[in-house]
């Protein structure tokens, strides 16, 4: 097994043109649980997760909004979980940082297999 150090960069440079940055730090052979960092400029986009993802927010203010209408508002210090299934809204509020841990269910075993001949 090999272990790696993660070194945080607090202010890492972002794009004035580009909304968001990505630095994933991890991702297994099978591509189903990675782990990384995300930042923000404020923005608000439409979101359907098929994966599970935990979020530990540093910076910022997080508006999570369901299909339903239901929103929970998360500040810096929040460590949350997104379910795979939701679909609704990520307003970022303020400009925001967070680490994440995506893991990516499998597919129920009946979606997986050939259909029928």
């Amino acid at each position: 097994m090999t272990i790696r150090s993660i070194r945080f960069d607090p202010k890492p440079a972002v794009e004035a043109a580009a909304a968001t940055t990505v630095h994933e730090w991890y991702q297994d052979r099978t591509g189903a649980f990675s782990a990384g960092f995300w930042a923000s400029h404020p923005s608000e986009i439409a979101v359907s997760y098929e994966e599970d993802e935990f979020c530990v927010l540093i910076e910022g203010t997080v508006e999570l909004t369901d299909a339903s209408g239901h929103t929970e508002t998360f500040e810096a210090g929040a460590s949350f979980l997104i379910p795979s299934g939701f679909t609704g809204t990520w307003k970022s509020v303020t400009a925001v940082r967070k680490f994440y841990v995506v893991h990516l269910p499998k597919a129920p075993a009946d979606q997986t297999s050939a259909p029928p001949a």
